[in-house]
């Protein structure tokens, strides 16, 4: 027995048979396509626009030549209403350090932060990063920031009056074989430092 009925294809069925996008979702990414965008960004909002008009995943595939896994994101950010945020997924690796922040990292070093507003009077690795995330919009760590410093010959310097301090600390440790008694003359010398 032939079935008289034509056989229906998986992928040439609607995924919803309504509109996923709003009117104002779908005016906004139309918009931006013939905008000047990178292949990627213009591949995002073709799968959404394509998704809404009911295309499966498997004809955007084919049709735009992308992944299952890409289409699939997409679809999902479409349906959850979020198609309005396609840019806040940045594409490719995170912005790296560059020269010019290498440059902006040393002025900072060489200069008080109270001269750039702050109340604190030496720079530590944590503020230099929230300072130059501010300028930059480069997130860089504490850690990374510090080695940055130490790569760049910036390393902390001692000053003069760290080194006073420093000396002063010494010169503040009594030995208790400093203090020793008639009693303790004959006993063994104790070497416990006692810091003030």
């Amino acid at each position: 027995m032939s079935d008289s009925k034509s056989k229906v294809e998986p992928e040439n069925l609607s995924i919803n048979s309504i509109n996923i996008l709003t009117p104002f979702q779908r005016k906004l990414l139309e918009k931006k396509l013939h905008s000047d965008l990178s292949e990627s960004y213009r591949q995002r909002i073709q799968i959404m626009l394509l998704a809404d008009e009911g295309k499966s995943q498997a004809k955007i595939c084919r049709t735009l030549g992308c992944c299952p896994a890409t289409v699939r994101h997409w679809m999902h950010i479409a349906r959850s209403g979020m198609a309005h945020q396609w840019q806040d997924c940045p594409i490719g690796r995170p912005k790296a350090v560059n020269e010019q922040y290498l440059a902006r990292l040393k002025e900072l070093v060489n200069n008080s932060p109270r001269d750039y507003g702050y109340s604190f009077e030496r720079w530590t690795g944590s503020w230099l990063s929230k300072h130059l995330a501010k300028e930059f919009g480069v997130e860089v760590s504490s850690h990374h920031i510090n080695r940055l410093k130490r790569q760049m010959g910036l390393s902390k310097k001692t000053s003069n009056s760290e080194d006073t301090d420093n000396q002063n600390a010494n010169n503040n440790r009594i030995l208790i074989a400093d203090l020793k008694s008639e009693n303790t003359a004959n006993s063994p010398e104790f070497l416990f430092k006692v810091n003030l």
